[in-house]
């Protein structure tokens, strides 16, 4: 009567969802001021205010039905001419704005980049620890997800992913900034990504496209300084999102772009639009696209994560826990005082505390507490963090 893996999908939520919604069943229950809810990765901070002014500039407009009309299917030619410019100012490479497709957040860029990629018997590789949803995506394509195990230290798995890259290998997911753990890949870690895949392209006689998942790349702390991928490799794909640069989650507007130096770009760029066609994944949000002509350049507000990640880091660490510092993004992975990750975080909810299981990142054994919340959020949970360890010293 209807496909049952989407039934699956649908009746059953995502452990990050399904936190969120016991969160507010507590807090209806228990009082919001009892709850401290670390699930969802949505940006407390404001957006900037260059957004609100060109927000109402473009309302303003004379010509709204232009603004709230259908753009190209790719998006707003003027737009993909600024997101191109932006390109070359930040990264100094020239891609031209007909390889750049505006599209609903990063979620649907990789979407349609997969679709754009995928053909019979392919599959695709990721680094543990990874965002959830690259599963979904990509089985939803036909291909299969290969996980590379974790390191201890989060960092790339090179030895592992060696092994997992065979020859119906097409492409290999990158998130860095990282989801779910804050680690930044090394340049010298994506020098030596970029020679494996380099290597195995040789021998297997194909691409083998890297696909960069980039909605954190501006939330970065110390100077961290995180590599562009279309300078070290030439089959290369990103996909970004505004809506953690810009807190603008709910607005859901990104793009693809494809490397100038990828083989057949052009080409390769018609299979992204035919699959943006086939997904239905045609104009994104009009109003949004117009928006980022004003606010491209806008850089991101991380003082307010920065201190939050200070704050908890410090905190967590001098309670006894045992946690990896963040390099960016705005995510902190926590080691659980017990193996099972899952009982764990059903014990915290005891305390209030909304913590993610890691397994479902590929990560067992940790939680994964998302720090994009208030301050003062923070602070009123440490004597909860404090009673939730005490119950391991017994």
């Amino acid at each position: 009567m209807f496909n049952e893996k989407m039934h699956r999908l649908g009746s059953n939520r995502s452990v990050i969802r399904e936190l969120f919604e016991f969160g507010k069943q507590l807090a209806a229950k228990e009082g919001a001021d009892k709850v401290y809810d670390f699930s969802l990765g949505n940006p407390s901070v404001p957006a900037p205010a260059i957004v609100k002014e060109s927000i109402q500039k473009q309302i303003d407009m004379p010509k709204s039905t232009v603004l709230h009309g259908y753009s190209s299917a790719q998006g707003d030619p003027d737009v993909r001419k600024a997101v191109a410019a932006h390109i070359e100012k930040c990264h100094n490479v020239l891609v031209s704005p007909d390889l750049i497709y505006l599209t609903v957040g990063a979620a649907a860029a990789l979407c349609i980049t997969l679709k754009a990629l995928k053909e019979d018997g392919d599959n695709f590789l990721c680094f543990a620890p990874f965002f959830p949803e690259y599963t979904v995506f990509t089985e939803a394509t036909g291909a299969a997800l290969r996980v590379v195990p974790m390191k201890d230290d989060c960092k790339m798995n090179l030895q592992a992913a060696a092994k997992l890259i065979d020859e119906n290998t097409k492409g290999v997911i990158i998130n860095s900034p990282n989801n779910p753990s804050g680690a930044v890949y090394s340049e010298e870690e994506i020098k030596a990504l970029c020679a494996l895949l380099g290597d195995k392209e040789k021998e297997y006689g194909h691409p083998i496209f890297l696909i960069s998942d980039e909605p954190y790349r501006e939330i970065v702390y110390d100077g961290v300084f995180v590599p562009y991928l279309m300078n070290y490799y030439d089959d290369v794909v990103v996909c970004y999102s505004y809506s953690k640069s810009l807190s603008l989650p709910g607005e859901r507007i990104g793009y693809i772009a494809v490397s100038p130096k990828a083989r057949q770009a052009q080409e390769l760029y018609y299979a992204v639009c035919g699959a943006g066609r086939a997904l239905g994944y045609v104009c994104a949000p009009h109003l949004f696209q117009r928006i980022l002509l004003d606010c491209v350049d806008a850089p991101a507000d991380v003082a307010a994560y920065d201190k939050n990640r200070k704050l908890l880091y410090s905190s967590l660490t001098e309670i006894g826990f045992e946690c990896i510092k963040p390099q960016g993004a705005f995510y902190l992975m926590m080691k659980t005082p017990e193996p099972d990750a899952n009982a764990f975080s059903d014990r915290a909810k005891n305390f209030g505390l909304l913590l993610v299981p890691g397994d479902t990142f590929g990560a067992p054994g940790f939680v994964r507490i998302s720090y994009c919340v208030s301050y003062d959020m923070i602070v009123r949970s440490l004597p909860a963090f404090k009673a939730l360890f005490a119950t391991y010293e017994k």
